[in-house]
């Protein structure tokens, strides 16, 4: 019998960032990643890593991100807002930088790893003035990460991003021009009306009979035995 996970639905904000302290661990992609969104922000952003990526130490040499290439101490949470660890493979340094944080009331989030954080990180579209915010509630990341990378195809497009830029200054504009607040909802309403996203989902092939066998193999180490489970889909 398949275990049934608990979920946390999490409550969906906008964190305000600018100018705060930002920890982030790790030099990898994921942390990449993490610090481009934490940059478009406006936070000041401290790195702890060994290693970079090439985009990592462009950042690093023109003064954008401060980086320490020293082992993390508890004297790094100092006057830190958030920390950001990219860091999956230590799960005992995982656990003690989330006690040492939480201890100090900080905001923490571990990748991969929802029991040693206190906020997650969900998937994120940004085009233009555009910002969607893509959640499973932990469940699958990969699911998230899949539906962004759709939407953000969408959403793509030169025309997009010169109308939703222009709505923004109609919108200041429409402000200083129709005082009553009712009618001034109901004429920006109009403006958007007839603006639509049509599409369809597609699913993957025979994905529930698949999904099914899965759960139920009762093959304990796939990633060593994987040959000797031919009935499992993940070996096909």
């Amino acid at each position: 019998m398949v275990q049934q996970i608990k979920n946390n639905p999490l409550f969906q904000v906008g964190l305000d960032v600018f100018d705060s302290e930002c920890l982030v661990i790790g030099g990898g992609n994921e942390s990449e990643e993490k610090c481009g969104r934490l940059l478009d922000a406006g936070a000041n952003i401290q790195i702890i890593a060994k290693e970079l990526t090439p985009i990592l130490k462009k950042w690093v040499k023109n003064g954008t991100i401060r980086h320490k290439t020293n082992p993390f101490c508890e004297a790094d949470l100092e006057n830190i807002m958030l920390v950001l660890n990219t860091v999956s493979h230590d799960i005992q340094f995982t656990q003690e930088l989330y006690r040492l944080a939480s201890k100090r009331n900080i905001l923490i989030n571990s990748y991969d790893n929802p029991a040693c954080s206190n906020f997650g990180m969900v998937a994120l579209v940004r085009k233009g003035h555009l910002r969607l915010s893509i959640s499973t509630s932990n469940t699958s990341p990969s699911l998230a990460s899949r539906i962004r990378e759709d939407i953000d195809t969408i959403f793509s497009t030169e025309e997009f991003i010169n109308f939703s830029g222009m709505l923004a200054k109609l919108r200041q504009n429409i402000r200083k021009r129709v005082p009553n607040r009712k009618k001034r909802f109901t004429l920006l309403r109009s403006i958007v009306r007839e603006f639509q996203i049509k599409g369809e989902i597609n699913y993957p092939k025979n994905w529930q009979e698949n999904f099914d066998g899965i759960l139920n193999c009762q093959q304990k180490n796939c990633e060593d035995e994987l040959n000797n489970c031919p009935n499992c889909p993940l070996s096909k």
